[in-house]
């Protein structure tokens, strides 16, 4: 203990994840999402069609629902715009980053040496699009740390052999 130093950093010096140029999704990501937006306002405009088919009381405001209803659906697609425009990810050589938020930009850096088990999931929509998403698992906790969706398959299972290897180096 008589070597032990203890000394300052400077934090201006250090690098910034800031200045890292994120990757975007791929641009079919947002017809995914699309389609998956429309495929929820569907069952649930099917669920108050039939509520109004089989409860008449319902009909006088039936004006009123269709305005929440439609509000409530453009509301849906302009946050899913927004956070489409917003995510993006980054390799670098020590690390992942993943970018994401509405409101607030949320980036998550994971070091490689902390990565577990990498995934790689289809979507039934995904998959028509030739997308899928990668999931990035530390220790401890049962769900992953970091989902990147909307990555073309090719690019996504190199992706995953990137993060295999880094995995293998460490053991």
């Amino acid at each position: 203990m008589e070597n032990f130093t203890n000394e300052t950093i400077d934090t201006t010096q250090l690098p910034r994840y800031e200045a890292v140029a994120f990757s975007v999704l791929h641009s079919n990501y947002w017809k995914v999402t699309l389609i998956n937006v429309f495929l929820f306002f569907l069952i649930i405009g099917t669920v108050l069609g039939l509520l109004l088919f089989f409860n008449q009381g319902l009909l006088a405001f039936m004006l009123e629902i269709s305005v929440i209803y439609s509000v409530l659906l453009i509301t849906v697609l302009v946050l899913s715009r927004i956070s489409f425009k917003k995510k993006g990810f980054a390799f670098r050589r020590h690390d992942v980053l993943y970018r994401h938020g509405i409101i607030a930009t949320n980036t998550i850096v994971i070091p490689y040496n902390r990565v577990q088990h990498v995934a790689l999931h289809e979507g039934f929509v995904s998959r028509y699009f030739g997308l899928a998403k990668i999931e990035i698992f530390t220790a401890g906790g049962s769900s992953s740390d970091i989902e990147i969706p909307g990555i073309e398959m090719e690019q996504a299972e190199n992706i995953k052999q990137l993060l295999m290897g880094k995995i293998q180096k460490q053991l």
